[in-house]
């Protein structure tokens, strides 16, 4: 599903779109919640400490929001995932490139959007390559911050990712995974689901080698269509990587 034109465009949207555009102009009666759920990809980036740090590490970056944002503090930063899709309009994004897409309304009706290249200084510390989250190639190295922003629960196999973070995070790096929890079987077998609540896994499965920094909710609306909105809250957690 992440392969097709409707949701590269709608992602498109949900990382790069102005609030008029994701969500219509002041005359529209959204509730302050709608407008509380813009900006996710820089939001949970936003619990990373600020000082700079060498490397960074997006997974499930889709077009590429996060990356950019994380590439503020960070001298590199490299972005995955698993769409091709995404993946070649985040390298065009990269390059400097603007991207022409279309916003859903209704029925028959588009709206014609661009999303706009970051700033150059941004830009040449990112870059994006096709992955996959729990088979990642032996030679990433380690960084000093890992971010994954709803990828959990929708992996076939989240353990297979949990047990890679550990070597993949320096001492004293750090860690933020976001998640809804909404664990469907279309994504994820029933049997690779926690056992118990989403939170209580994530820490027994990371601690004793990550130390909890924070536990929150981060809220996020995707726009679908001009009256229809998801609207869902992920669980973030902020991770420090301890010696071992």
């Amino acid at each position: 599903m992440y392969e097709s034109r409707r949701l590269l465009d709608e992602y498109l949207l949900f990382h790069y779109g102005a609030k008029e555009e994701v969500l219509g102009g002041a005359d529209v009666p959204y509730p302050s919640a709608m407008t509380e759920g813009l900006g996710f990809v820089r939001r949970t980036v936003s619990h990373f400490s600020t000082q700079p740090v060498a490397r960074g590490l997006d997974l499930g970056c889709a077009v590429g929001g996060s990356t950019f944002a994380m590439a503020e503090h960070c001298e590199e930063v490299i972005g995955l995932d698993f769409s091709h899709r995404f993946i070649e309009a985040a390298q065009a994004l990269q390059q400097g490139k603007t991207l022409a897409y279309q916003r859903l309304d209704e029925a028959h009706l588009l709206t014609d959007l661009v999303a706009l290249a970051p700033a150059e200084s941004l830009r040449r510390r990112c870059r994006f390559e096709q992955g996959d989250a729990m088979n990642l190639r032996a030679d990433l190295g380690q960084f000093d911050r890992v971010h994954a922003a709803n990828l959990i629960c929708r992996l076939p196999r989240p353990l297979d990712l949990l047990e890679k973070l550990p070597p993949l995070v320096k001492a004293g790096g750090e860690l933020i995974l976001a998640t809804p929890c909404t664990w469907l079987a279309e994504f994820t077998p029933p049997d690779a689901w926690p056992s118990g609540d989403t939170f209580s896994w994530l820490r027994g499965q990371l601690e004793p080698h990550f130390q909890l920094v924070h536990q929150g909710y981060e809220p996020f609306v995707i726009r679908e269509t001009a009256r229809k909105f998801q609207w869902s809250q992920s669980l973030l957690t902020h991770w420090k990587r301890v010696s071992s």
